[in-house]
């Protein structure tokens, strides 16, 4: 495994006032503090204003602030002049509200990642992560069906980059605990209430911390050889669990499946497993045709073909997070002062 190094290169987060962008602008600022420049881009400028109170250009000289929309590619262009590294987290992320709202979905999670491919090249950038979820995996829903045709456009643009160097991979993981928008934050809201709204009592997700998806950004950076979708090994959570973590007390009220949603999820199907490597720590999805040498890919990081029909489920995972582990991860991560 190559380490990455981020000292006196510059580096650009699309959607980075995100929870991800966020955990991420913090690990490089202080893990490379010689970072030439970090620039986050993204849309929303209130997000923008707070985030620069606490990473001020004052303070941390390599900080830039561009508004701009991966819709825009001509803004995409611009902000990414002098960039090396770009982190594409920039998504339409509600599975509900693309549901409710698929053209917008789709100019964005589409639109934006093509977007985003032709400024990359334009630009001369050298390396691209983009960032997917467990929803692209057999999608039942357009949030998910777009992100797949997301993955499928960074994976083909390693064909289309002529003699230009620069690599494209994916990072797919589960739901980030904490994050905005996620399951505890939204249980710890619902505390004072009559009752925690249960979608189905058989659900099931796969959970990564914040950190550990940082890791996988990391990871990607350095030894992605274009073209693999990174997948993690991480535990699953019953959401049953999550509302005994937080009030056990509480009546567990069952109020029915949202649109699109599944009881499970996959990041790997029996397809899949004709490409998919395990690499200790992750598997990877190589392209069926990869425009480099798979001996080599192989023998570098004792990469290893998992079995035919091969399929990793939230489910039918074998690693589980506790009720404890729950309760602890949110006094570390999310709310010191919880408690049950």
């Amino acid at each position: 495994m190559e380490n990455l190094n981020l000292n006196d290169k510059s580096v650009l987060i699309t959607g980075g006032t995100g929870s991800l962008g966020k955990a991420l602008t913090r690990r490089i600022l202080s893990q490379w503090p010689n970072v030439r420049r970090l620039v986050i881009f993204s849309r929303d400028e209130q997000k923008q204003f707070v985030m620069a109170q606490e990473y001020s250009t004052e303070k941390y000289p390599a900080m830039r602030y561009f508004i701009g929309d991966v819709r825009d590619r001509e803004r995409l262009v611009r902000a990414m002049q002098g960039v090396d590294y770009v982190i594409h987290a920039a998504a339409m992320k509600h599975v509900h509200l693309a549901e409710y709202n698929p053209s917008e979905c789709i100019k964005t999670n589409v639109g934006g990642a093509e977007n985003v491919i032709y400024a990359c090249m334009e630009a001369g950038v050298e390396r691209v992560v983009a960032l997917s979820t467990d929803k692209a995996c057999a999608p039942i829903n357009l949030y998910g069906a777009t992100k797949l045709t997301s993955d499928k456009l960074f994976i083909a643009a390693n064909n289309i980059r002529g003699k230009n160097p620069i690599k494209f991979s994916v990072v797919r993981y589960g739901n980030v605990m904490g994050s905005n928008g996620s399951v505890i934050p939204f249980f710890l809201n619902k505390r004072d209430e009559e009752y925690l709204p249960i979608t189905d009592t058989r659900m099931t997700r796969f959970n990564i911390s914040l950190d550990g998806g940082v890791d996988m950004v990391f990871h990607a950076l350095a030894n992605a050889w274009g073209g693999e979708i990174f997948i993690p090994k991480i535990p699953s959570y019953r959401i049953t669990d999550v509302a005994e973590a937080i009030a056990p007390e509480m009546e567990q009220r069952i109020v029915g499946i949202r649109p699109g949603e599944k009881i499970h999820e996959e990041m790997i199907t029996p397809s899949d497993s004709f490409y998919t490597y395990d690499m200790g720590k992750y598997y990877a999805i190589i392209p069926s045709i990869p425009n480099w040498d798979l001996k080599e890919f192989k023998k570098k990081f004792g990469a290893e073909l998992v079995e035919n029909g091969f399929s990793y489920n939230s489910g039918s995972n074998t690693d589980w997070v506790s009720v404890e582990e729950l309760r602890q991860f949110i006094v570390d991560h999310v709310d010191a002062s919880f408690s049950v």
